[in-house]
């Protein structure tokens, strides 16, 4: 089969082309993918970009919330992470299906699809999400910079712009590069908290009856919060427009069974990668409700209180240093794919090019100026705060991408035969409304009058939060 076969293309009725070329063009198709290989080369030459978008789902906001969760109920909210989990798998399915494909990332469908001022009231709602992202890695990172070798947190805020040096020499040399540099971090977070179970030695019996879902979660206004947090922490919105650039970095046969080929395998990828990304969340909630619920500890919610705490709660000398090594290697790792997704953001929705260290420096700003700010202000107490509250402001974002996802993937007229089939479409108009009820419980709890809450829980027979 030839490459000119009937799939609709961004020029045709399908869509409406707004300009812009390639998504990330300096490393468009930069890695081949072999045509005539085996099974196992064709994993390892699509393996990669599912590593780097599993990075977002256990950056230092995945910690805060973790670890609050775990210490105040114990077990429970593991069904929440994996649940929030399952719906990632699915979601960054549909991100490597839309760019495998149209040959679009989310953004620049959005661009073609929507008018100028929805793509203008989505690009800062994104733009929102990554700094809400990168506030998480600039102060995670800071933390763990604190942690290992005493600096002041404000200035380990700082330190952390450097790093826009590594990710511009690292694509510079080809994505590989990075790729390579995220999957020997990721190793090294999930080696350190192997570590940690093993000495923690948590009750496996309230591990497994922890993934068991159940509905004091949606009653409960504390728990509920903090599984919102672990929901915006895990499915993070900018790594839907992320994933469905990043898979159009690989050199595939444009015809129908190439791009078939393709979706499967960076399928297999991303969903591998996402599993590992899963332990990890899990074994921080896990280390966290084995250390500190029960144990006097309920209120263990900071990540310096941890660190200070592991040592003699678990009775070695090394468990807080290992805790603190994964979590500055976590902070570093998220900011080479905030650095990814700022750009294709900026470039997808509104055709604007700015060099990568301008970008990267500007949105590194936006979130190290109110980290700085606040740190100053209120103190270094703060922090973790400012960590969960960036994860809920993350969810909070969610639905304005995952909405146009499901649009556009559930769209024969763009997608061709890769339509989402039917059952496809109903999970993912679930999860995304799923998603958008949470949310809009979070601001009826936040910001009505207390006698409206009570009045509206009564309504649905819940009990109104405390």
């Amino acid at each position: 089969m030839n490459d000119s076969t009937s799939l609709p293309s961004a020029a045709e009725p399908g869509w409406r082309k707004t300009g812009g070329g390639q998504s990330l063009p300096e490393v468009h198709r930069s890695i081949t993918v072999p045509a005539g290989a085996g099974f196992w080369r064709k994993v390892l030459a699509f393996s990669g970009p599912g590593f780097l978008v599993a990075v977002g789902y256990m950056d230092p906001g995945n910690w805060a919330t973790d670890l609050a969760g775990g210490a105040k109920f114990g077990y429970s909210l593991l069904s929440v992470i994996m649940i929030s989990n399952l719906m990632a798998i699915l979601l960054q399915h549909l991100c490597i299906k839309l760019g495998v494909a149209t040959g679009r990332d989310l953004a620049q469908a959005c661009r073609d699809h929507y008018s100028r001022p929805t793509v203008w009231f989505l690009w800062i709602l994104c733009e929102l999400a990554i700094a809400a992202c990168d506030l998480a890695e600039v102060v995670g990172s800071a933390i763990g910079l604190q942690l290992l070798f005493g600096l002041p947190l404000v200035w380990g805020c700082v330190i952390t712009a450097a790093d826009v040096m590594i990710v511009l020499l690292l694509q510079n040399r080809g994505f590989r590069y990075i790729e390579a540099l995220v999957i020997t971090l990721i190793v090294t977070i999930g080696g350190c908290f192997a570590v940690e179970l093993f000495i923690a030695k948590p009750d496996m019996g309230g591990v497994f009856a922890g993934f068991i879902p159940r509905l004091e979660t949606l009653r409960n206004s504390d728990m509920l919060y903090v599984a919102i947090g672990i929901l915006g922490a895990t499915v993070m919105p900018h790594n839907l427009y992320l994933h469905s650039s990043i898979i159009q970095t690989r050199k595939f046969v444009q015809n129908s069974a190439g791009k078939a080929e393709a979706i499967k395998f960076g399928t297999l990828d991303s969903t591998f990668a996402l599993m590992f990304a899963l332990f990890i969340n899990a074994a921080i909630l896990i280390l966290a409700a084995a250390a500190f619920h029960g144990n006097g500890h309920e209120q263990v919610g900071e990540i310096q209180e941890a660190f200070h705490l592991l040592d003699g709660v678990l009775g070695v000398t090394f468990a807080s240093t290992l805790f603190a090594l994964a979590l500055l290697a976590s902070g570093q790792n998220s900011t080479l794919t905030g650095t990814l997704a700022g750009q294709i953001v900026m470039e997808g929705f509104l055709n604007i090019r700015l060099r990568p260290w301008l970008r990267r420096l500007i949105t590194r700003g936006i979130a190290i100026v109110p980290a700085v700010v606040v740190i100053s202000i209120y103190g270094e107490s703060k922090s973790t705060e400012l960590l969960v509250a960036s994860q809920v402001c993350l969810s909070m974002q969610l639905g304005f991408a995952c909405w146009p996802l499901m649009r556009f993937t559930g769209d024969r007229a763009k997608m061709g035969e890769f339509v989402n089939p039917w059952w496809i479409k109903l999970l993912g108009w679930t999860i995304t409304l799923v998603i958008i009820a949470l949310n809009v419980k979070l601001l009826v709890d936040t910001l009505l009058p207390e006698a409206w809450t009570h009045w509206l829980y009564s309504l649905f027979g819940f009990s109104a939060p405390a």
